[in-house]
C-alpha cells in the first residue's frame, strides 16, 4: 500500500506530512511525500524554488518525478533540506518541478497516479494560506500553495484536502478560516510528532515547528518571521481539517488563474497581477540585502544581553514563545548561524527550551 501526500507549500509542509502519515495511517505502510524544493533564504540563498537541474543524485521515480535521496545534493550556491529529510523520515521524498506551472504540475501527479495506484492522496497544507482569496493583506506567500492546488483539481484522481494548524502561517488567522473549514479529521498529539522530533531540532519551518509544539500542550503567542508576527496558540492549533477541494479552488483566485500556466514565470507573473505582488521577488529583494550586511561572531558575551533585551521587550508585548529562526533574525544572525545559536541558548538556559520553541521567561524569572 501506497500513501501519496503532496506538501502543498513544500517546506514544513513535508515534515507535517509525516506526522499526519503516522496520525491517519500508522507505520503499516509508506507514503511518497511530493513536496518543492523551496527552503527561503535561511537555508537556500538562491531565491525561489529549485528545479531537478538544480540537484546532482536524484533518482528517477517515474518519467516525469524523480526521488530525492539522501545521497542527492543541491549544486552550489543552492541549498535544501530535502536530502537530510530523505535520511531520516521513512517516506520517499519526491520533487514537484514548478518550472513547468501548474500542468508540469498536474502531469506529475498523473505520472505518479498511474505508477503508484496510490490508495489514497491527500492535499496537505500546515496554516491555511492555501484557501486564501488573494487579497488579504496578510497573505505573503500564496504561490506555491496555489500552484499545487491548481494541479490537483486537474487530476483524474480523488484528491483530499487537509488543512493542518489553521492559522499557524501567520497568512489566514483562524477566525478567517473557520467558516471554510470542514470536518475535524483529527487532533494531533504529543504521540504523533515523535516521527519528526529529531526533523525539528534542525528543520527551520516555523508553521510545522508550531504545530508539534501545540500538539504537545504548548499555549500562548508565538512570535514569528522577520516581521516578529504573533501567533496564538491555542485548542485550535494542533486539529487538522477536511476542506472541500472545489470550494478551495473556488475561493482561490489566484489557483484558477494558474491552471493551463506552462511556466513559473508566467505563474509568477499571474500572482502579481491577481495578489499585487510576487513572493520571489520578496526573497530576491532580501537576497540582496543580505549580501550586504556583515556577518555578527556569535558569541555568548554578546548574544546572551540582546537576547535578554529581547525577551523583556516581547515579554511586553505578551509573547510567551518564539522560534530559533526568528532569534536568528532578531539577534542580526545569518541562517547558516541558526544551529549554532540554538545549541548555544539552550546549553545556557535549557529551562527556557520548550521543543521546537523558546520559551520567553516571565518577569519573576
Amino acid at each position: 500500500m501506497t500513501r501519496l501526500i503532496v506538501a502543498a507549500g513544500g517546506g514544513g509542509d513535508a515534515v507535517a506530512a509525516a506526522m499526519l502519515h503516522t496520525a491517519l495511517y500508522g507505520d503499516s505502510d509508506q507514503a511518497v511525500i511530493l513536496t518543492y524544493a523551496w527552503d527561503r533564504l535561511l537555508i537556500d540563498p538562491v531565491p525561489g524554488p529549485r528545479g531537478a537541474d538544480d540537484f546532482t543524485g536524484l533518482e528517477p521515480l517515474t518519467p516525469a518525478v524523480w526521488k530525492v535521496s539522501a545521497e542527492a545534493r543541491p549544486i552550489p550556491p543552492a541549498g535544501s533540506t530535502l536530502p537530510r529529510l530523505a535520511a531520516e523520515l521513512p517516506h520517499t521524498i519526491a520533487l514537484i518541478d514548478p518550472r513547468h506551472g501548474a500542468e508540469g504540475i498536474t502531469r506529475q501527479l498523473e505520472d505518479l497516479v498511474t505508477r503508484l495506484r496510490p490508495t489514497s492522496i491527500d492535499l496537505l497544507d500546515v496554516g491555511g494560506d492555501v484557501l486564501a482569496r488573494g487579497d488579504e493583506p496578510t497573505l505573503k506567500s500564496p504561490l506555491a500553495d496555489s500552484l499545487t492546488l491548481a494541479a490537483c483539481c486537474q487530476v483524474n484522481a480523488p484528491v483530499r484536502l487537509l488543512v493542518a494548524g489553521p492559522g499557524l502561517d501567520g497568512e489566514l488567522s483562524y477566525e478567517d478560516l473557520r467558516g471554510i473549514l470542514g470536518p475535524l479529521v483529527h487532533t494531533f498529539t504529543a504521540a504523533d510528532t515523535e516521527p519528526i522530533s529529531k526533523v525539528l531540532e534542525w528543520h527551520p519551518s516555523e508553521a510545522t515547528g508550531m504545530l508539534a509544539a501545540a500538539a504537545r500542550g504548548v499555549r500562548g503567542t508565538c512570535e514569528v518571521r522577520d516581521a516578529g508576527l504573533p501567533i496564538p496558540l491555542t485548542d485550535e492549533s494542533p486539529t487538522l481539517h477536511e476542506v472541500d477541494l472545489d470550494e478551495a479552488v473556488s475561493r482561490n483566485e489566484l489557483a484558477r488563474a494558474l491552471m493551463s500556466t506552462t511556466t513559473l514565470d508566467e505563474a509568477e507573473a499571474l500572482s502579481r497581477e491577481v495578489c499585487g505582488f510576487s513572493e520571489i521577488d520578496y526573497e530576491r529583494n532580501k537576497a540582496l540585502w543580505l549580501k550586504e550586511q556583515r556577518p555578527v561572531k556569535l558569541d555568548a558575551e554578546l548574544v546572551l544581553p540582546q537576547l535578554a533585551q529581547f525577551e523583556a521587550e516581547a515579554r511586553s508585548r505578551g509573547v510567551t514563545h518564539t522560534t530559533f529562526r526568528h532569534l536568528t533574525e532578531v539577534l542580526n544572525l545569518n541562517g547558516s548561524q541558526r544551529d549554532d545559536l540554538r545549541r548555544l541558548l539552550i546549553n545556557n538556559r535549557p529551562e527556557q527550551f520548550t521543543a521546537p520553541l523558546w520559551r520567553i521567561p516571565a518577569g519573576t524569572e
